[in-house]
């Protein structure tokens, strides 16, 4: 049975930080329903990897290897994929990084890091890709926020802030550039199996508070987040922007 609305056939996707976790997941998800997609990173061993990957499951998958924090390095990039790969028709802004720290010793360093990596980074990326996109009129946007869009937690006040950034920073895309055919949405994950939560997975008293603090019960699998992207990314979201879509066990639905 054939579902049009959510068919990304012909569409081209650029998943930043997709060598893992839930950027590799994505990529993964987004190609099964026929997209062609563009894995990013930093390490280009990780990402041939992925890309090696992806493409001996029979799927359509290109390799660029970019630091999205560096704005000239993302823009020659993006220029770069649009003359020699394709159009791109779908964003997914997932790069990101963590670090705990009480907040009253917080580095400076990482402050910094943290502001570049997962803020700049959304507004670089977003902004050379839209400036293609408002010239043909239409394409999607999907950033990855947090439950700590809306949540904090001790020792990742600086995350929080960031994820708070990217929250707002989705609401100002879409504010702006709706008016051109853009849909910009988020994803807000709760509490994933991912390589940037490894530390909390293996400590036992985190997973076991977890579990008691989510009325599902227990972790999610990066898996579980494929079907709001590809609502998102698909014809079905035409009329949905702005909104960020909590994907979390009901955590934050619940106290």
């Amino acid at each position: 049975m054939s579902y049009p609305l959510f068919s990304l056939d012909g569409r081209l996707a650029l998943i930043t930080g997709s060598s893992q976790g839930i950027g590799l997941a994505l990529a993964e998800g987004l190609a099964a329903h026929g997209a062609a997609v563009v894995i990013n990173g930093r390490d280009r061993a990780k990402v041939d990897i992925a890309t090696a990957k992806l493409t001996s499951s029979g799927y359509r998958a290109h390799a660029s290897y970019f630091d999205v924090t560096d704005l000239a390095a993302v823009k020659q990039a993006i220029e770069r994929i649009e003359s020699d790969i394709g159009a791109i028709d779908i964003l997914i802004n997932n790069a990101g990084m963590q670090f705990r720290a009480p907040l009253e010793d917080f580095p400076e360093d990482k402050w910094l890091q943290l502001l570049q990596t997962n803020v700049s980074s959304v507004f670089y990326t977003g902004q050379s890709v839209a400036q293609y996109m408002i010239r043909r009129r239409r394409g999607k946007i999907i950033n990855i926020a947090s439950v700590q869009s809306e949540l904090a937690r001790p020792s990742i006040a600086p995350y929080t802030a960031t994820k708070g950034a990217v929250r707002n920073l989705t609401r100002g895309m879409c504010t702006d550039w709706a008016k051109y055919g853009l849909q910009i949405n988020a994803i807000a994950p709760g509490y994933f199996k991912t390589p940037l939560n490894q530390a909390l997975i293996d400590n036992p008293d985190f997973s076991s508070w977890l579990e008691k603090r989510t009325p599902a019960g227990r972790w999610g699998n990066v898996e579980e987040l494929v079907g709001a992207a590809i609502f998102l990314a698909s014809d079905a979201s035409s009329f949905v922007n702005g909104q960020v879509i909590h994907i979390d066990g009901g955590i934050t639905a619940s106290l």
